[in-house]
């Protein structure tokens, strides 16, 4: 058990490793069993890095929020048929907090039935294996590892199955949800799960897929790394079209994808950006007015969504024009300025501008100025006297980074080759080789 637990705290950033323990504090005062479970326990086995937590509650969730927000996370958004919440913590952490729970779809790709349930009840009624790996965090059996589906083998053995025969009959939208996996993870698909698959294709199930499910997964591709080759996979699959008919080709826009996808390598994975935005205008940008208005109704996208990809190009053109700046000399103004830039709109840049000093200073935060900033730890800042947590406190550490940015040795420019000697006259060569007679 020790050894899950040291695994959870090693994969895990400081401020997620954080928002655990407040979880379990949270989850202890309330006297209900609380789990991390589904893409947070899949991610660490696989040795990917976790990009959201994920917490699964033996009693409705809901009831829990009034304490979360307490602990200072923000409500992002609630499913009152899931009783399920999405929450953003300090840290840039993002979570979800669910019910476990078991769904019955009475109609192929309808809204489920909704019954609360155990841990090992709710496992068992995942879409595949990999997802319903849970472990304990509860003080009376810590690290304790919840595997009925042998997700772990799976994980191991880097292959995607279906837990149940008839998983996308049920929920159709899972048939995307494969191929994402698929992408991302580098898995391979298990045969029994293929044609499972294939059936349900035959079956036309694809047909079935509500615009509330093809958002939902229109959202979680905007945040894939690999959101290039996904893109390919789903127009290979004929599973992109299912947004709008004859959306292949040119009109898929896929090299700007895999500009997308070469510049979100340069990005770290905890790094705050909301990724809709920019994939939505990269989406909607070789349409015409009438193809993006249908693909906007087909997934059931909100009126602030398309708003605020229609806003990016604007916001991120206001930033070039700051980063072209000759103002900006010092290491600590490039800091400042992209630290507190959009993490959008800084992506935006990457991806369309022609700016070589734009493409360069946007690196070199990257790659230098980002990382050094995280030289500077909280026990540094309270080691001064400074208490935690205070507004004193976090003008202190900004502080003490944008000092130790500035102070860095810049890399010393190469000594210049030395001249090649000039060419010696005859006289000091000496007599050269007689002619033959």
């Amino acid at each position: 058990m020790s050894d899950y637990m040291f695994m959870v705290e090693s994969h895990l950033s400081a401020e997620q490793f954080r928002v655990v323990g407040e979880m379990q504090k949270i989850a202890h005062a309330a006297g209900v069993n609380l789990f991390l479970t589904g893409g947070a326990l899949r991610d660490m086995l696989g040795g990917f890095p976790v990009r959201d937590l994920d917490f699964t509650v033996e009693t409705n969730a809901l009831k829990l929020l009034k304490a979360v927000e307490k602990a200072g996370a923000t409500v992002v958004s609630t499913d009152d048929l899931r009783k399920s919440a999405e929450l953003r913590f300090p840290g840039h952490v993002t979570a979800e907090l669910a019910m476990a729970r078991t769904e019955k779809f009475p109609k192929s790709g309808g809204k489920p039935q909704v019954t609360p349930a155990t841990i090992h009840e709710d496992l068992r009624s995942r879409d595949f294996t990999v997802n319903a790996v849970a472990l304990s965090i509860n003080k009376a059996s810590l690290g304790l590892p919840i595997d009925p589906t042998n997700g772990v083998g799976d994980i191991e053995r880097k292959e995607l199955r279906a837990i149940h025969n008839y998983s996308f009959y049920d929920d159709p939208s899972r048939m995307i949800r494969l191929i994402r996996f698929k992408v991302r993870l580098g898995y391979a698909i298990d045969e029994r799960t293929k044609l499972q698959y294939e059936n349900a294709r035959e079956a036309e199930m694809l047909a079935r897929i509500t615009p509330e499910a093809l958002g939902a997964e229109l959202r979680h591709m905007a945040g894939e790394p690999l959101i290039g080759d996904l893109l390919r996979a789903l127009e290979e699959e004929k599973l992109i079209e299912l947004y709008l008919p004859g959306l292949q080709g040119a009109k898929l826009n896929v090299p700007t994808f895999a500009k997308l996808q070469k510049a979100r390598q340069l990005v770290p994975s905890d790094f705050r950006l909301h990724s809709m935005p920019l994939f939505l205008g990269i989406l909607l940008e070789k349409l015409n007015a009438k193809e993006s208005a249908t693909l906007i109704k087909n997934a059931d996208l909100t009126r602030a969504e398309v708003s605020g990809s229609e806003k990016l190009e604007a916001a991120a053109k206001k930033l070039e024009r700051e980063l072209k700046s000759p103002k900006l000399q010092k290491a600590s103004q490039l800091y400042q300025l992209l630290s507190k830039s959009p993490g959008e709109q800084i992506l935006y840049l990457l991806v369309y501008s022609e700016q070589r000093l734009v493409q360069d200073r946007i690196r070199n935060y990257f790659a230098k100025y980002l990382p050094a900033s995280l030289e500077i730890t909280d026990e540094m800042v309270t080691a001064t006297g400074v208490a935690a947590g205070t507004p004193k406190f976090a003008r202190a550490k900004e502080e003490m980074i944008l000092t130790r940015l500035d102070s860095r040795p810049k890399k010393p420019a190469p000594e210049p080759e030395l001249p090649p000697p000039p060419p010696m006259s005859s006289f000091a060569r000496g007599p050269g080789p007689r002619a033959p007679r």
